[in-house]
């Protein structure tokens, strides 16, 4: 068995590994191919991945999943698939982001197993509280500054960010056009660190982009 082959259980210490979250984009992808932006990403200091893809082929999507998957394993970064619990099954991924339309938790954790991690979306203290009780171990909660990667986004302010931090036991990451400029608005809020799309993959450089983010996350976030 290799090493990127072998089963890594990163729930164990998942608040430090939700410092820099980064969140893959297609529409981005240019000068460099994806994998080549991740890594760009993980060598910055990204400390956990997510692969998304709403519109690839199937069998494309789970071949691109097991070379992120490899790729994250060298870095000692967990990787996770947005939505699709099968090709988190398939190609062994450590975890998945649900949204609240997507699989239950429970059904989730079912299928992956205890040592896989399990995210949900959460925009209200009420969604907050359902997710943990269904065995989510992190929450997504957002949007804080809107988004450019989505139109169905809902709104949530940095005080609603911090009663759900406060109303759960569990992780809690800010999404929805966080950047560099404007994180430090949600220092005090209670949240384990950032998800970020664009303020990474539509940089210039962006490895230069995740060491500072990763960096100034550090700083901020508990």
């Amino acid at each position: 068995m290799t090493p990127d082959e072998k089963t890594v259980d990163y729930s164990k210490d998942l608040r430090q590994r939700l410092r820099l979250y980064a969140i893959t984009d297609r529409s981005w992808v240019g000068v460099q191919t994806l994998l080549e932006q991740i890594e760009s990403a993980l060598v910055g200091g990204a400390s956990i991945v997510q692969l998304r893809e709403k519109d690839l082929e199937r069998s494309l999507f789970l071949r691109e999943a097991q070379e992120v998957k490899r790729l994250c394993r060298r870095f000692d970064a967990p990787f996770l698939i947005n939505d699709d619990v099968d090709v988190a099954l398939e190609c062994g991924a450590d975890g998945v982001h649900l949204g609240q339309n997507d699989a239950s938790p429970r059904e989730a954790r079912r299928r992956l197993g205890t040592n896989k991690i399990i995210g949900v979306s959460a925009h209200s203290v009420e969604e907050a509280r359902v997710a943990e009780k269904n065995g989510a171990d992190y929450l997504g909660v957002g949007a804080l500054f809107g988004s450019s990667t989505k139109n169905n986004t809902v709104a949530v302010t940095s005080e609603t960010l911090a009663q759900i931090c406060a109303a759960v036991s569990i992780p809690v990451i800010a999404i929805g056009g966080v950047n560099e400029d404007n994180m430090e608005t949600l220092s005090g809020t209670g949240i384990a660190g950032i998800a970020v799309v664009s303020a990474l993959f539509a940089q210039p450089d962006i490895e230069l982009a995740a060491f500072a983010l990763r960096a100034k996350s550090e700083r901020l976030f508990n």
